[in-house]
């Protein structure tokens, strides 16, 4: 069995697809489910598939998870099944956690050893926070009833046969801002006629930094990132408007309020300072991920019998997962699984999900089904 999901995962890897564009992935998800003999839905969410597996007369339900989607990454590993997608790429493992769901689908269907009905989820659009989010809303909870829910995530660094989870938030909201800065363009020449906004924009910049060294308590963890500085001017000409965007990552909706508020005080105020405006666009794209504690003791208990080591209060990531919208609905767990100590970081071009990591991933799936159902 292990071959075969060997040999999905590489073809997975090999035809990548971009959020709510996993046509072909979900169409391959739904022949194998169909091929093990499970009930399938398929156009959940917009490219959402679920595989629902009943034995014997037990009345609850669990739900497992795997994301679909690749990232806008042109692939650097050089490998015989690298993307054939140009510019598209598996740089975060989701070809990993469909094969190891699929496998766990297969191995459940030959040998059940559980009583109830596990629905296997597979979701789109995981990288922008939309896919749960859209099968939440097309009914997935009611069309699937579920206890609790499940998912796992590889993380590069971990060795391969680790296992890694926490109660409570283990991965952070994320917030993303843009500041359009409007000043008044001029000739590079005689800047006395411009109101500079790359000056009023740099001033902003700077500012920002004392919103999480100043303006939060030290032990509320918080990140404010500017990533972009844009202008509509050349060499020669003082533009008329700068736009900054960035990224925010905190563990609480305090917090993040916090940061939106103290954002804006700043931006409005320092461009008033220069005669220039400031307008503050913010967003909240993905919720904390925060574990369910009788689901995570559970889930630590299954892992103990199948990987090499465990860690059970590990470090809270500043990384976002759109899973947390299903553990806001239904108690569950969220966990890492190692993918190699020697293995490029996520979201990297010469990233590959370590196929060493299946067995184990598959096995955990399946011990964890069957001891919440037995």
């Amino acid at each position: 069995m292990t071959g075969d999901v060997v040999a999905w995962r590489r073809h997975l890897h090999a035809h990548p697809e971009l959020g709510f564009g996993e046509h072909e992935t979900a169409a391959f998800v739904a022949e194998k489910l169909r091929s093990f003999g499970l009930e399938v839905a398929e156009g959940i969410g917009g490219t959402g598939v679920v595989g629902t597996l009943r034995h014997g007369g037990g009345n609850r339900a669990i739900g497992l998870r795997a994301d679909m989607d690749a990232l806008l990454i042109a692939e650097a590993t050089g490998l015989e099944y690298a993307s054939r997608n140009p510019g598209r790429m598996h740089a975060c493992g989701h070809d990993g956690h469909t094969a190891a769901l699929l496998g766990a689908a297969q191995a459940m269907a030959a040998d059940p050893g559980f009583e109830g009905t596990i629905h296997f989820i597979f979701q789109p659009a995981e990288e922008h926070g939309r896919g749960m989010q859209a099968m939440l809303a097309d009914g997935l909870l009611q069309r699937f009833p579920m206890d609790e829910a499940y998912g796992i995530h590889n993380m590069p660094g971990m060795p391969v046969g680790a296992f890694a989870t926490r109660p409570g938030p283990l991965m952070a909201a994320e917030d993303n801002f843009e500041i359009v800065v409007a000043g008044r363009g001029a000739h590079a020449a005689r800047p006395h006629l411009a109101v500079d906004p790359i000056l009023t924009g740099s001033a902003i910049v700077l500012a920002l930094q004392q919103i999480v060294a100043r303006r939060l308590d030290p032990v509320d963890p918080a990140v404010v990132s500017v990533t972009e500085f844009i202008t509509d001017g050349t060499r020669n000409v003082i533009p008329n408007i700068v736009r900054i965007k960035g990224d925010c990552r905190s563990y609480r909706p305090d917090i993040s309020a916090a940061i939106e508020r103290e954002m804006r005080r700043i931006a409005e105020a320092t461009a008033l300072a220069h005669g220039a405006t400031a307008e503050v666009i913010y967003t909240r794209e993905f919720i904390p991920t925060v574990n369910h504690a009788a689901q995570t003791e559970a889930a630590l208990a299954v892992a103990g019998g199948v990987f090499d080591s465990v860690d059970a209060d590990c470090a809270p990531l500043m990384g976002s997962e759109d899973f947390a919208h299903l553990l806001a609905a239904v108690p569950g767990n969220f966990a890492f699984i190692g993918n190699g100590e020697a293995c490029a970081s996520l979201h990297n071009p010469a990233y590959d999900y370590a196929d060493a990591a299946l067995p184990g991933t598959i096995a955990y799936l399946v011990a964890l089904a069957r001891s919440r159902l037995g």
